[in-house]
């Protein structure tokens, strides 16, 4: 009966479900020395957890203290604070050498729309000039058309006194 309870013990224990009362019973019976044949392999393994038991580690472990941590952050921050005013230097300069460029430009614009400005008033000078020129012609071509009609005229009147 009591190798029946130790195989419904060891089940559960292999599945994980058993309770410390439990595992003390299979702890109690797999260390003393009236194990079952076919169950000497699971005394091995509880005589090892029982022999590992008494194990201590004598080493001593150095934990870091937490002002370390504090200091490091202060460094960091200190750090994050320089790059910051660092970076905000050189892109002050960036911008600056950017809005002069801009400026240099605008001042080219300006120039070069004078320029344009002057050679369009030369432009409508001129064209005032050639404006006058044709005024001219045309009244000139006007001035040989009454002529032509004046010749046409005086032609058929000596065509006529001569017939």
């Amino acid at each position: 009966m009591e190798l029946a309870n130790i195989e419904k013990l060891l089940e559960k224990y292999l599945e994980a479900t058993t309770s410390l009362q439990e595992e003390k019973v299979l702890r109690d019976y797999f260390t003393s020395d009236n194990i079952a044949p076919h169950l000497e392999e699971y005394g091995m393994l509880f005589g090892y957890f029982k022999q590992n038991q008494s194990e201590t580690c004598t080493k001593t472990i150095k934990l870091k203290p937490e002002k370390t941590r504090k200091k490091n952050l202060k460094w960091i921050s200190i750090a994050a604070s320089v790059t910051l005013l660092i970076s905000m230097y050189f892109g002050k300069q960036a911008y600056d050498a950017k809005e002069e460029t801009r400026k240099k430009q605008l001042e080219y614009f300006a120039q070069v729309k004078d320029a344009l400005q002057k050679v369009s008033n030369n432009l409508n000078k001129g064209n005032d000039a050639l404006y006058a020129v044709s005024n001219n012609l045309n009244k000139g071509t006007e001035a040989v058309a009454k002529l032509d009609t004046y010749d046409k005229t005086v032609k058929t009147v000596l065509n006529k006194v001569n017939y």
